[in-house]
């Protein structure tokens, strides 16, 4: 299949005429069709090749490529917006779940179609290409070929007309990209990824600007969705971008001045308080299941979530945070500041250094307190990686991150689940007073023993884990790499 687009002026009653000349074509029927496109606000269905479309009472799954049908269900009206989860059993839920995960499934175009359908026959009459020429929402008009099965020569000349002999540049999309590019968005979504360039010589100021200024933009695109509550994740990758933030300024502090720095500092931990009680209960909702036996307690998680979510949402809105927000863009580094690469190399050594000696003390008795206390400290070591990492030697920086990434693996699944127990201990009464609260209370105490057992299965591969993390040639190539 080849995708062209048509010269400016020449619409899907015209095709036929301008191709005339060169090659024998029959005009088909026209029709016109509405469809409303879906993706996540990060661009899941894009990056997994799909697009998903409301079309004529069907929600369709489609390849990019060749708009081939994947999976589709019956749906009457194109819904405002739509969870996996949300569809009857089947192909397109199977198709869409993995993809999507907990993300929301919104609107990004709705597209009014006019389509034609044409055949190029060859000297006997036959169609050997079948053309179908579409416009939409008054975008520039784009012509499909496609070969009748034996004919892939015949397919091929039609190429060479119209690629050769008219010069119609080759589609780089369906037609759906340029419906959302009309709309001023990016079809491929708009990410939360940190995607920085930077260079080792870069003054530390500029490079701590650069990040800032990314953070701040990841925390802007995500503000509206977050109030909307749209899905869980606009709210994660706020909080995520606030915490990369603190981090850089307590790493980074001697680059900014004293005053406006720990004003910021305040706010930015404000911010991670306000928003803290809604992100745990979307984490628990989001593991827990709402039927059977657990559904009191998801009723309890609901309301609680509700009501967090309204105190956090007037306290995003307050003025307050406005005026954070505008700090958080002013804030300049101080001028003459030292290479970034020497800052930054000596950030990470000296953290990697303090995350040896304290995990090198925790043993089999060592209150849970200093693992805790470990994980925040390989949460700074991360994120100086995430900003800093591509400064240095991949060989060394990636296996890195992933002895850090597993060791952290174990050190939230030890936390986050000590988290869980305490919080479903604390709603014993409020759903024991539910109808079916005897019931939820049994299988909550069920629940609360797998997850000490987890913890349990934990603490006890964290050794294992923290040696791969400290092993001593890992030290001796921190210390070269970055002291």
């Amino acid at each position: 299949m080849g995708s062209y687009l048509l010269p400016e002026g020449v619409g899907v009653d015209g095709v036929a005429s301008a191709l005339a000349p060169r090659l024998d074509v029959r005009g088909g029927a026209t029709s016109t069709a509405s469809w409303t496109f879906y993706d996540t606000f990060d661009g899941r269905l894009h990056r997994a090749g799909v697009t998903l479309r409301h079309d004529a009472g069907r929600l369709v799954l489609v390849e990019r490529t060749s708009d081939a049908e994947r999976a589709a269900a019956e749906l009457a009206t194109p819904p405002k917006h739509l969870f996996a989860r949300d569809l009857p059993a089947g192909p397109l839920r199977d198709a869409l779940a993995p993809i999507v995960e907990m993300r929301a499934l919104t609107p990004v175009a709705r597209v009014r179609a006019r389509t034609r359908a044409l055949a190029v026959l060859n000297a006997d009459e036959k169609t050997v290409v079948r053309l179908t020429a579409e416009t939409a929402n008054g975008l520039r008009a784009r012509i499909h070929a496609t070969a009748v099965r034996g004919y892939d020569r015949e397919l091929e000349r039609v190429r060479e007309v119209l690629e050769g002999e008219l010069a119609l540049p080759a589609t780089a999309g369906p037609i759906v990209d340029d419906a959302i590019r009309a709309t001023g968005a990016p079809p491929a979504g708009t990410s939360s990824k940190l995607d920085l360039r930077l260079s080792a010589i870069q003054p530390a100021g500029v490079a701590a600007e650069i990040v800032l200024a990314r953070t701040f933009a990841i925390v802007q695109a995500n503000f509206p969705g977050t109030l909307a509550d749209v899905d869980s994740e606009f709210l994660h990758d706020l909080r995520v971008a606030v915490r990369r933030t603190r981090s850089l300024l307590r790493q980074l502090k001697a680059v900014f001045p004293s005053e406006p720095l720990q004003a910021l500092r305040a706010e930015l931990r404000r911010l991670q308080q306000i928003t803290g009680e809604t992100r745990d209960l979307d984490v628990q909702l989001l593991e827990l299941d709402g039927d059977g036996a657990l559904a009191p307690l998801h009723a309890v998680l609901v309301e609680r979530r509700a009501r967090a979510f309204g105190a956090m949402s007037r306290a995003l809105r307050a003025k307050q945070t406005s005026q954070a927000l505008q700090d958080w863009a002013a804030l300049k580094a101080l001028p003459q500041t030292d290479p970034i690469g020497e800052l930054a190399g000596a950030r990470i050594a000296k953290v990697y250094r303090s995350m040896v000696r304290d995990g090198s003390q925790i043993g089999d008795d060592t209150e849970a307190e200093a693992l805790h206390e470990l994980r925040k400290t390989g949460k700074e070591l991360r994120y100086l990686l995430e900003f800093f990492g591509g400064l240095f030697e991949p060989e060394l920086v990636k296996p890195m991150i992933k002895a850090l990434k597993s060791l952290q693996d174990v050190l939230g699944r030890f936390q986050d689940r000590e988290v869980q127990a305490a919080t479903l201990r604390a709603l014993v009464d409020d759903v024991g007073a539910r109808d079916g609260g005897g019931e939820a209370l049994l299988a909550m105490g069920a629940l609360v023993a797998s997850l000490g057992e987890d913890q349990a299965r934990a603490r006890a591969e964290f050794a294992a884990e923290f040696a791969a993390f400290a092993a001593p040639e890992r030290r001796a190539a921190v210390k070269e790499a970055f002291a």
